[in-house]
């Protein structure tokens, strides 16, 4: 009998693992986009990407104690100034760099309101590589033309509004680059 519940809890660990990493739709389909997914958003709510499909995204793997953490001010500078053109950052607060974001959604909330003000949507904390790897970075860095691994905390993916990554920019790239922007204001455009 207690092999039987092995088993099944086996078997229930395996399905989960395999729903969550999940890259194709029901029907085996490569996902196409990166807004054909639903992801827990820092507060613990579901959020369908399908939300943004017609806006422009710059998706961001981000952490606290980072010699890169300053972008967190030129990131909610950019969010601003091009929101209402249909433009958002979104946020993932990762751990697997350094271990530069130890701590827990209600510490990275705090830290980014009171440090930067942060308003655009910060996600809930996941793996941007390795074998707990996020689905949607795993189709951010295989599924596109910007493919191969994460390099550290702050790179940046400019997502069009179908959902086609567009750009890929290294943790190094401010957040008020001037290539940077013109690509905002190119994928804003078309």
């Amino acid at each position: 009998m207690k092999y039987k519940k092995i088993v099944n809890l086996w078997i229930l660990v395996t399905a989960f693992t395999s729903f969550s990493q999940q890259t194709t739709l029901p029907d085996n389909e490569p996902i196409r986009d990166a807004y054909a997914f639903t992801l827990k958003s820092i507060h613990g709510e579901h959020v369908n990407f399908e939300a943004y499909k017609g806006k422009v995204t710059l998706m961001v793997n981000v952490a606290s104690k980072c010699g890169f953490t300053p972008q967190y001010e030129g990131l909610q500078a950019l969010h601003d100034k091009y929101k209402d053109l249909g433009f958002s950052v979104i946020a993932f607060p990762c751990n697997n760099f350094g271990e530069e974001e130890p701590g827990t959604s209600i510490e990275i909330l705090k830290f980014c309101r009171e440090n930067y003000q942060i308003t655009f949507p910060l996600m809930a904390k996941l793996d941007v590589q390795g074998e707990n790897q996020s689905p949607i970075y795993k189709f951010l860095t295989t599924h596109s033309d910007f493919r191969g691994p994460i390099k550290w905390n702050f790179e940046k993916y400019l997502v069009n509004k179908s959902g086609k990554v567009v750009g890929r920019f290294d943790p190094e790239i401010e957040p008020d680059d001037k290539t940077l922007i013109k690509e905002i204001l190119k994928a804003l455009d078309n």
